[in-house]
């Protein structure tokens, strides 16, 4: 994606961790734009209405209200409009019939949400080098969850 920032979405109902997700995206600087919307319904709505504006990566929280993360991610994979969008699911527990549901789901990473912001960072930065191309690997089970 040469001259162009890559644009994130995170779709998570808690501020903090969005305010610590915000924080984490300016300190990398320059690299990434992004969209912080509260719940499911928010998410659906912004993706069907504004076409034009799409993210090239949307972190999404499980539990989140009016529409959990799992309804997204089924809604999302299932549009033949957005279904190419990849999904990182950003949540608070690591549960692996949970994590290997939302794998056969479609989502491409998961992450539990770190605790230290330096991790926050972390994680993000290698969502972007993943994900700040032209190519798009393709998903894997050997690398689903990503470690700050």
């Amino acid at each position: 994606m040469e001259n162009t920032k890559l644009h994130l979405l995170l779709a998570d109902d808690d501020i903090d961790d969005c305010d610590f997700f915000k924080d984490a995206i300016d300190e990398i600087s320059g690299v990434c734009e992004l969209t912080i919307l509260n719940n499911g319904v928010e998410l659906m709505k912004f993706l069907v209405n504004d076409p034009d504006s799409q993210p090239n990566v949307i972190f999404l929280d499980l539990n989140m209200p009016k529409k959990s993360g799992m309804e997204c991610i089924a809604e999302i994979k299932a549009s033949n409009v957005l279904s190419h969008i990849p999904i990182i699911i950003y949540s608070t527990s690591l549960d692996h019939t949970v994590v290997n549901d939302l794998y056969e789901l479609g989502a491409h990473h998961y992450i539990q949400k770190p605790a230290e912001f330096g991790s926050i960072k972390s994680v993000i930065k290698k969502v972007v080098a993943l994900f700040g191309t032209t190519t798009i690997q393709p998903r894997s089970r050997d690398n689903f969850i990503i470690q700050p």
